[in-house]
């Protein structure tokens, strides 16, 4: 890089070089703060030269090796804007997502944020299975934020989509989880509205995910606890994935207790027919005298 008399403009290419192989030597010696350092000085000197080779993202790696996450990230991120820039889209929405997984537990929200621009990156590619992907990742995380209003909007991107390329069964399935997130925000109207524009999926009316979705509402609706817990309880619901399924088995109707059956109807139930008519006959003539 040094310049003189006889050397006028500095040498970027090979300083990039010369850098590149100081980063592996220092990542080889676990020494990753000046594994970082070298790996920065590299980018540097290919972006002087014009050269868009970038090494930035190889910077933020050697940043989680230091468990400094937030600080990997920044510099992920820098590194996917520049293969925008360069015109490499695929791999600037593969560097996001990396850059989401590495932040997920520490900051959901931002692992989020992260997810969404890399779906946006894959849908403007038209690479629409890898954008389902990513809006997947981060619908759940809002779920798991208690994020809700933001996971209705995002699962309803997510259908969308599924209902651009066709993959129907797939659309029941999210129109389920919608249902689940509505009714979390006591919003039983949107609930409805969304089983309601779902009849115009193909196959979606007369399916068991459209039938069990018509239980719920109605126990919802009509307050019955017993009946909204027997659907969230059953398969359908209990085998989606893991954020979707706690929505179902937390759902709780609101002013609608569990209705408890009586131990006298439990008895009745295992003596048989008889018994539930002699006890019929008890409860009448409990009442003959009048109530005073």
């Amino acid at each position: 890089l040094k310049t003189g008399f006889l050397k006028w403009k500095p040498d970027y290419d090979s300083a990039a070089t010369e850098y590149g192989k100081a980063a592996v030597a220092f990542k080889n010696a676990k020494q990753f703060d000046q594994a970082r350092e070298a790996c920065l000085r590299e980018a540097e000197a290919h972006e002087n030269n014009k050269a868009y080779l970038f090494t930035y993202e190889q910077a933020g790696m050697m940043l989680k090796e230091m468990q400094r996450l937030p600080e990997a990230v920044q510099l992920i991120e820098k590194a996917s804007m520049m293969y925008l820039e360069n015109g490499t889209p695929d791999t600037a929405a593969i560097a996001l997502e990396r850059a989401g997984k590495l932040i997920e537990n520490v900051s959901p929200e931002k692992a989020v944020q992260l997810y969404q621009q890399a779906a946006s990156v894959f849908e403007n590619e038209e690479r629409l299975r890898q954008a389902l992907e990513m809006l997947g990742k981060a619908s759940r995380l809002l779920v798991r934020g208690r994020r809700l209003d933001e996971a209705a909007l995002s699962l309803q991107k997510e259908k969308s989509i599924y209902k651009e390329i066709e993959n129907y069964p797939t659309c029941y399935k999210k129109t389920i989880a919608q249902v689940l997130v509505h009714l979390h925000r006591n919003d039983y109207v949107a609930a409805e509205r969304c089983v309601r524009e779902s009849y115009s999926i193909p196959g979606f009316n007369g399916s068991e995910d459209c039938a069990a979705l018509e239980q719920l509402l109605e126990g919802y609706d009509q307050q019955d606890q017993d009946q909204v817990s027997e659907v969230c309880n059953s398969p359908l619901f209990k085998y989606m994935d893991n954020d979707y399924a706690k929505l179902g088995l937390t759902l709780v109707v609101p002013g609608g207790g569990i209705k408890k059956k009586s131990p006298n109807a439990a008895q009745d139930k295992a003596r048989g027919p008889a018994a539930v008519g002699s006890h019929a006959e008890e409860e009448e003539d409990e009442y003959s005298g009048g109530l005073c």
